[in-house]
């Protein structure tokens, strides 16, 4: 049978998209859609002559309003963490310091079935760096531009498509930094996309971990559609405060990425040293534009030197090196 989701939509405004969706993943909420009026005006400014075809619902549901989508099962630990996410909306609109819009949440009920069919409609094939090509499973077999190599994706109920700034940002830094025969450590790994992608690009193998059970089986089965299954392992859990997965995931990699929020890379920090290689890089990502400099003082402080600050849409990822 199959499992009962509740799609909750909670309205803001545009200005506020990317901070509400930073407090949601620190509530380990994933599968976020974010639905941005601003570009939907865009949108219109760019193709009016065929804008005549547009869904008029479209637009009258868009109307004043940007909104975060996620997803909770229907069921008494889906509806806790429902819970949790609405009781902290007040706190977060303090915190935020800027307007956040009226923060209604509103649910709807759906199939798992139903969920997929909503996100295909949200997921194309895209370019990301120089080289990479994001393909959604079911779109096999569509031509592939020349020069760039394929990673098919189903991300399922779990985070990370490529599509989102933090997710491109670390998309573009593994482009840059994964040489042939490198080890990864991916430290949330959530759909598997960042470690396929150095596994398509040359890495001999990858570890990952999540906090999110679901991960292990959407990042597996994200694994087979490119054919990396033997080089790839996920576990399920958080490195600080359990030594046994920090034993499982003992070893030297040449590229550890955290593609999180500042909040959790922060804390990671002092453990990353333990797994990176002599001359690996720490490439991080999922940080909000305000806290850049908590990151950058945190890593300075354990010993890291910044090579590289990237910046997009309100995000920043930075890429380290620690001298051993």
């Amino acid at each position: 049978m199959d499992q009962i989701w509740l799609e909750v939509s909670i309205d803001t405004v545009s200005d506020c998209l990317e901070d509400l969706a930073a407090y949601l993943t620190a509530r380990g909420i994933v599968g976020l859609v974010l639905e941005d009026e601003q570009e939907l005006y865009q949108f219109e400014d760019e193709n009016r002559d065929s804008w005549a075809n547009i869904d008029e619902g479209l637009k009258t549901a868009m109307k004043g309003v940007s909104r975060v989508k996620c997803y909770v099962t229907d069921d008494e630990d889906g509806h806790v963490r429902l819970e949790d996410v609405k009781s902290g909306l007040e706190a977060f609109r303090e915190r935020v310091g800027k307007p956040a819009g009226t923060l209604k949440v509103s649910t709807t009920s759906l199939q798992e079935e139903d969920w997929a069919h909503n996100w295909q409609k949200y997921y194309q094939p895209f370019p990301v760096g120089e080289r990479l090509y994001i393909v959604p499973e079911w779109m096999r077999g569509e031509a592939v531009p020349e020069g760039r190599t394929p990673i098919y994706l189903n991300p399922g109920l779990i985070f990370g498509t490529g599509s989102h700034g933090t997710t491109r940002l670390c998309l573009e830094g593994v482009e840059r930094f994964t040489r042939p025969g490198d080890r990864v450590l991916d430290l949330g790994t959530g759909s598997g996309i960042l470690s396929i992608a150095a596994l398509v690009l040359g890495a001999k193998e990858a570890a990952g971990c999540d906090i999110d059970p679901k991960a292990s089986r959407v990042a597996g089965e994200n694994a087979s559609y490119n054919g990396i299954t033997n080089q790839f392992r996920v576990e399920t859990g958080n490195i600080i405060g359990d030594a046994h997965l920090r034993q499982r995931l003992a070893g030297q990699y040449e590229l550890v990425l955290a593609n999180i929020i500042a909040d959790v890379i922060i804390p990671l920090i002092p453990y990353v040293k333990d797994y990176l290689a002599p001359g690996g890089k720490f490439l991080t990502s999922g940080i909000i534009d305000h806290r850049a400099e908590d990151v950058r003082r945190a890593l300075e402080e354990h010993g890291y030197t910044i090579l590289e600050r990237h910046d997009r849409e309100g995000w920043v990822s930075f890429t380290a090196a620690r001298t051993f």
